[in-house]
C-alpha cells in the first residue's frame, strides 16, 4: 500500500537531512513531553555530578513523537558520542559485540525498534547492560570455552512502538522507562512556527494552526505537511502560508480538519458497513483493508482511539458513535470535520 502523507513512520521520500536539521539540539529547545523532559533533566544532572553514565533508558510510544531526537539530545547533554542502530540490523551476536566493544566510556548506544532484536542477540545484551561485560563462546563442542570481555560503562537507549513486545528480562534492565504522548495543538503550532523560521518560510498564526490541526498530534507529520504547504504557498499564495493557503493545500492532499485521510475513513466505513460496527478481530480487519495487523495496531489505531472514533474490547475493535457521525451514516447527526 502507498505510504500516506500523514504516516507517522519515516517514508521512503522523506528527506532525512531536512528532518535532522529541524530537530532541537537540547532539552531546553525540545517542545512538548514536559514531564519526560523534567525527569530527564534531573537524571542527567545527577549522573553528571556523580561522573557516571546515565542509566539505561527505554522510550516507547507511537512513531514520530521524538524518541530518536531525545536520544540525540541525551548524548549531547551528557557530552558523549552516540552510536545508532536498529533491532533488525543486529542479526548475529557478533554484530552486537562489534558495536559494544567500540563504545567509549559513557557513550550512548541507541537501538531503534529494540523489540525486534533476536533472542540470541538479546541474551548477549543482558550481561552487557548489567555488568558491562560481554560473554563470548569460543570454539564448538566439548572444547568450547567462555571468554568474558570487560566493556566501558555505557548507556543503552531503546526505542519501540510496542513496549509489550519486549521480554520481561530485557524490559526490567532499563532503569528509566517513559512513554511519549501525542502533542497538543498548541505544542504543534509552536513546532511548526519554529520549523518555518528555520526554513525561512513566512507562516501566519492561523496558517500554522490549520497545519497543526491536521498533523495527528505528531511532529514528524507536522513538518512533512509544512513542506507540502510551503510548496503550495510558493506557487499559489505569494510564498506566505496563510490560513487560506494552508486549507487549500490540505484539501489538495485530501486531508480533513482532523488530519484523517481516505484510508482512515475507509477503515471506519469497512467496520460499519461490513461488520456492523464491530466487534471485529484485528487480523480480519487488517485483511479487509489489505494492511499488516502490526501496522494497523501501531500506526492507524492510536490516533483513531485518541479521537474517540475507535475502541478496543476483549472481543475486538468497535467503532463509536462519533465515527458514525463523522461518516454521516445511519442518520446520526453531529458536528462534522470537513475537507476544508
Amino acid at each position: 500500500m502507498e505510504e500516506r502523507i500523514v504516516s507517522s513512520r519515516c517514508r521512503p521520500d522523506d528527506d532525512q537531512q531536512f528532518e535532522f536539521g529541524l530537530r532541537p539540539q537540547s532539552l531546553a529547545e525540545f517542545i512538548g513531553q514536559k514531564k519526560i523532559k523534567e525527569k530527564l533533566n534531573i537524571y542527567i544532572t545527577a549522573a553528571q555530578e556523580r561522573q557516571e553514565p546515565l542509566d539505561h533508558v527505554l522510550l516507547y510510544g507511537p512513531p514520530g513523537l521524538g524518541k530518536t531526537t531525545l536520544a540525540h539530545i541525551i548524548s549531547r547533554e551528557m557530552g558523549v558520542n552516540i552510536r545508532i542502530t536498529a533491532g533488525p540490523a543486529i542479526e548475529r551476536p557478533g554484530d552486537l559485540a562489534a558495536i559494544l566493544t567500540n563504545l567509549g566510556h559513557g557513550d550512548v548506544l541507541f537501538i531503534d525498534e529494540i523489540h525486534r532484536l533476536s533472542r540470541t542477540v538479546e541474551e548477549i545484551l543482558y550481561p552487557a547492560m548489567e555488568d558491562y561485560a560481554l560473554d563470548i563462546i569460543i570454539g564448538k563442542g566439548p572444547g568450547a570455552r567462555s571468554l568474558r570481555l570487560d566493556l566501558p560503562p555505557f548507556t543503552l537507549i531503546g526505542a519501540t512502538v510496542r513496549a509489550g513486545a519486549l521480554t520481561s528480562p530485557l524490559r526490567d534492565r532499563f532503569g528509566i522507562v517513559d512513554r511519549l504522548e501525542f502533542y497538543t495543538e498548541e505544542e504543534l503550532i509552536t513546532i511548526i512556527t519554529r520549523s518555518a523560521r528555520l526554513l525561512n518560510v513566512a507562516v501566519e498564526p492561523e496558517g500554522a494552526r490549520a497545519v497543526a490541526g491536521a498533523s495527528r498530534g505528531t511532529p514528524r507529520v507536522a513538518n512533512r505537511l509544512l513542506k507540502r504547504v510551503r510548496d503550495y504557498a510558493q506557487v499559489k499564495a505569494d510564498n506566505v502560508v496563510s490560513e487560506e493557503a494552508a486549507r487549500e493545500a490540505l484539501q489538495m492532499l485530501q486531508l480533513d480538519t482532523l488530519g484523517l485521510d481516505e484510508i482512515d475513513r475507509r477503515l471506519l466505513r469497512t467496520m460499519i458497513e461490513k461488520y456492523e460496527g464491530g466487534p471485529v478481530g484485528l487480523d480480519t480487519l487488517a485483511a479487509s483493508i489489505s494492511e499488516e495487523p502490526e501496522t494497523l495496531e501501531d500506526v492507524y489505531e492510536p490516533y483513531l482511539m485518541k479521537l474517540g472514533l475507535l475502541k478496543r474490547t476483549p472481543r475486538g475493535r468497535v467503532v463509536t458513535g462519533e465515527a458514525y457521525r463523522l461518516l454521516k451514516l445511519k442518520g446520526e447527526q453531529g458536528p462534522q470535520p470537513r475537507l476544508w
